[in-house]
């Protein structure tokens, strides 16, 4: 995945890896975000792209 994102205002990419599938938790398998996070990326802020971007991590680790 990606290198923990550091606290600034700069815009946060999309972790979108192009290897878009579900899991059984509506996770996607590819980057890890969830269905909604996908779907509302391009509205958040940077500050709660970063915080889903932590989850992201986390989901992974799990899997």
């Amino acid at each position: 995945m990606h290198r923990p994102v550091k606290s600034t205002n700069a815009p946060v990419p999309s972790p979108c890896t192009d290897k878009c599938a579900t899991n059984r938790q509506n996770i996607c398998t590819g980057c890890y975000r969830t269905i909604d996070e996908i779907i509302d990326w391009a509205r958040l802020s940077e500050s709660r792209k970063r915080t889903i971007l932590v989850h992201c991590q986390q989901r992974k680790a799990k899997a």
